[in-house]
């Protein structure tokens, strides 16, 4: 019986970021690719791939999740969105959803941000993206989830912010 390597998850680098972002873009199905990028992607637009693969590790940084033997099976990232804001972004290929390595890649990418000087993620999710929905509720369960008409957005804290309780955090609760 063999059993499957575990993802290892590591700061994606510059030079290392083209080929990463395109073996994670071929192993997305076109429903995942969807999903990830809001609408039907059948080729990433060189635009998109050049935002993509453009990591600085400040105003955009990236986690890789690699196997050994499989190469590149995840890749979350983060943008600058503001002052101490990044907007999140996660994709895993469709041969690893359901394994636990988007919940990998999401933790240790909000251990990231939050060492790099973020202070909140914001997040957009398509309403029937009900995973994605679920691991955001399960690795940051503070985050306060919206529907603004089109997508499911969140805001969720980083760092001593995460913990202080408001009162727009007892109104949201009170309220779901």
């Amino acid at each position: 019986m063999t059993t499957l390597a575990e993802p290892v998850v590591h700061v994606l680098d510059r030079a290392d970021a083209p080929a990463v972002v395109d073996a994670v873009v071929a192993g997305l199905s076109p429903r995942s690719r969807y999903l990830r990028f809001h609408a039907p992607v059948p080729r990433l637009p060189a635009a998109l791939r050049a935002t993509l693969v453009d990591v600085d590790g400040s105003r955009h940084a990236a986690l890789v999740a690699e196997v050994a033997g499989a190469g590149p099976i995840g890749l979350a990232q983060v943008f600058r969105a503001g002052s101490g804001a990044a907007d999140v972004a996660v994709a895993v290929v469709d041969a690893w959803q359901r394994r636990g390595v988007g919940r990998l890649l999401l933790t240790a990418l909000a251990a990231h941000a939050e060492e790099i000087g973020y202070t909140e993620l914001h997040g957009s999710v398509l309403p029937e993206n009900e995973a994605m929905q679920r691991l955001a509720r399960r690795v940051l369960p503070w985050a306060r989830p919206w529907f603004d008409g089109e997508t499911v957005q969140f805001v969720a804290q980083l760092g001593p912010a995460a913990w202080t309780v408001t009162h727009e955090d007892l109104l949201a609760d009170l309220t779901r």
